[in-house]
């Protein structure tokens, strides 16, 4: 059984970064205005009136301080260390950089709007540089044989990659009032739950301190919102929970450690896969922003804000609960939950159309101009039809 004693340093680091982030946050709603880092209403915003958006140096807060209170408690409290220097070779400083690099990526973007290849370059130099430190998947386990793959050379741009997309999952998730610091905050609960179970008290370490940070933010970032994450805090909150997986299996990774954090993270992996294929089909850029987010459909369905992240906060729990049944089975029962939990999660993004375009873009028959059209537009109608009729299998109709 486990020591009771052994559960203070997580609960001191939860209660530091909640007690920092719940502190900070009107300061940070103050800098945002001082800087015009305002969302204003608009036709994609669910916000009724003006609302400042670098909620991320809350949360920056928050985990900095939780870092400090964990280097305090292990050089003066007695704290075990959890650092793991020998068996990973991770360098934390540099791992420390990366994360002030993506921190300042979002909140240079809230201030000024950067362009998106700008924002890119910043998501890419932070992974670059964590991988650098030492933060990379060399070796995968066949479940089947114990075998090992060795990624080689492509272990590092894989990583990158990797890091770049958690990053954004949790950007594009970021709609509604309280829906990605809410969903964040069940994941890093999930992945403090599985990293003490599993041994690795650097990834434990960085999850309690992001828990502790969003569910603070929440006072403040739940409907109706005072103040929302921004790009300083979605990125960050992706990043984090990117380099808590990855530290859960840097330099050798199982099937299952690797799947594990894709599940807990399914809903922006799923809504994000959509609205790639969304554009895709209505022949616009993947970066051209649309309604079509899970969100907006629950929205569109009758739901309130209230509800509807309510519905998101429920399903990603369901599977948290599935990524940690996945762990204590066998292979065979691993595969079960993990292609039920796929299908269940595809059968309600099909109910809700999250495939279908909400843009079209057609050339204009009189003028031979490219121009984007909505469903409010008369033409959607007749583009959708022309679409439908050359992609059949691929429209739905409720």
């Amino acid at each position: 059984m486990p020591n009771p004693a052994s559960w203070i340093p997580p609960l001191c680091l939860f209660v530091a970064a909640f007690a920092t982030t719940l502190a900070v946050t009107p300061l940070a709603r103050i800098i945002a205005w001082k800087l015009g880092a305002v969302d204003y209403p608009g036709n994609r915003r669910i916000n009724r009136s003006p609302v400042p958006r670098m909620g991320g140096i809350a949360v920056f807060c928050g985990i900095l301080a939780a870092v400090g209170v964990q280097a305090f408690g292990s050089a003066h409290l007695g704290w075990p260390i959890v650092t793991r220097p020998g068996v990973l070779s991770v360098n934390y400083p540099l791992l420390a950089l990366a994360f002030v690099i993506i921190f300042a990526t979002g909140a240079i973007d809230d201030v000024v709007g950067l362009k998106p290849k700008q924002k890119l370059f910043g998501q890419a130099l932070a992974s670059v540089i964590a991988v650098l430190g030492g933060l990379v998947i060399h070796r995968v386990v066949n479940p089947f044989t114990d075998q090992f793959f060795e990624l080689g050379w492509f272990s590092f741009p894989l990583t990158v990659v990797y890091l770049v997309a958690y990053t954004n999952i949790i950007n594009l998730i970021d709609g509604l009032d309280g829906l990605a610091s809410g969903i964040t905050c069940i994941s890093s609960i999930t992945m403090f739950a599985l990293s003490v179970s599993s041994g690795y008290p650097d990834a434990a370490t960085l999850a309690i301190a992001m828990a502790g940070s969003t569910l603070a933010f929440l006072q403040y970032n739940f409907h109706p919102a005072s103040i929302f994450l921004g790009d300083s805090g979605s990125l960050l909150l992706g990043f984090g929970l990117g380099t808590i997986s990855l530290l859960s299996v840097t330099r050798i990774a199982s099937l299952t450690t690797l799947i594990v954090p894709l599940v807990i993270v399914g809903i922006p992996i799923i809504d994000t896969l959509s609205a790639i294929i969304r554009r895709r089909r209505a022949h616009v850029s993947i970066g051209q922003a649309d309604r079509g987010h899970i969100h907006h459909r629950l929205i569109d369905e009758g739901f309130d804000q209230r509800q509807a992240v309510i519905v998101m906060y429920s399903w990603t729990a369901i599977l948290s609960v599935g990524s940690i049944a996945i762990t204590k089975v066998g292979v065979v029962y691993r595969i079960v939950i993990f292609c039920v939990l796929v299908a269940a999660s595809a059968a309600v993004a099909w109910h809700l159309k999250l495939f279908q375009p909400v843009l079209l873009h057609h050339v204009d028959p009189e003028t031979g101009d490219d121009e984007l059209i909505d469903p409010r537009d008369p033409s959607f109608e007749e583009e959708e039809q022309r679409l439908e009729e050359n992609e059949p299998h691929l429209f739905h109709h409720s």
